[in-house]
């Protein structure tokens, strides 16, 4: 387990997987054992998986941010990479955790070469600003919609649902702390305000951009997806059917073979696509 001390009140958690110089952070509320981010390691990447501020095992805090919540991640993200001595970097995220890599290409662009951002969104602000994960403990809504389709004739894939399923549901070894239970830490870039001010933003972004996403996702759905895409100047995205929203634990080693076709280019052309000879 290791930990790196922001200040005397903040220590954030973080693992580390793999090894080299090929290096990418990733930064959510917990990660899942069996992900992109493990297989990118096995594949020869460096990865380093943060556990937000607030959220066990990193410090818990009683500060509301907010609408500056991502901006305290993003900049927490910044910070480990100091800590590590690490300047540039990749930054890989998925659902809230790509949320925190859109305020990292903003704030910490000199320092992100590339962004591999996975049912990214970002949301419609006129769609709200309150997390799902709020609207669940505030009882606002009962359960969030279905995150992903139903397999037909793909057993494998069926078994690696169920397994994440079940390890998901377990119990925690210790109840969620009250003051983690009351993070709502909204969506990103609400203090953008409009849906013309975001798109303004998404299009200023210079980091080259893989979004990966699946057809039948509810949250990040493909219309937003292709919002997005169409905003980011150096942008590649990849869309699956038969896909939801926990498409980085569902369809693993097809989705790393893109970030890797894509993080490949970047390393070569710094574009997201092989020029032409």
């Amino acid at each position: 387990m290791s930990y790196f001390k922001v200040n005397d009140e903040i220590q954030l958690y973080y693992e580390e997987y793999g090894e080299g110089d090929k290096v990418i952070f990733s930064a959510q509320v917990g990660f899942y054992p069996k992900g992109m981010q493990q297989e990118l390691a096995r594949r020869g990447y460096h990865v380093y998986c943060l556990t937000l501020r607030g959220f066990a095992p990193s410090s818990y805090v009683t500060e509301d941010y907010k609408d500056g919540w991502y901006d305290v991640f993003a900049d927490d993200v910044a910070r480990l990479a100091d800590h590590l001595g690490v300047d540039r970097f990749i930054y890989m995220g998925a659902s809230h955790g790509a949320g925190v890599g859109w305020h990292l290409v903003i704030r910490h662009p000199e320092r992100v070469k590339a962004f591999v951002a996975v049912v990214p969104g970002p949301h419609s602000l006129a769609a709200g600003y309150m997390s799902y994960r709020q609207m669940l403990m505030q009882g606002i809504i009962q359960s969030p919609p279905p995150f992903d389709p139903p397999i037909d004739n793909d057993s494998a894939r069926e078994a690696r649902r169920q397994e994440r399923a079940e390890q998901i549901s377990r119990p925690r070894e210790t109840p969620v702390d009250p003051r983690e239970r009351a993070i709502d830490y909204g969506r990103p870039l609400m203090r953008l305000g409009n849906e013309e001010t975001l798109c303004e933003t998404l299009s200023s972004i210079q980091t080259p951009t893989i979004i990966i996403g699946g057809i039948d996702d509810p949250i990040s759905t493909p219309d937003l997806m292709l919002r997005t895409a169409k905003c980011l100047p150096h942008c590649k995205l990849v869309i699956y059917s038969n896909c939801g929203h926990n498409i980085d634990t569902d369809l693993i080693e097809e989705t790393v073979d893109e970030t890797i076709r894509f993080l490949d280019n970047v390393d070569a052309h710094g574009k997201v696509y092989k020029p032409l000879a």
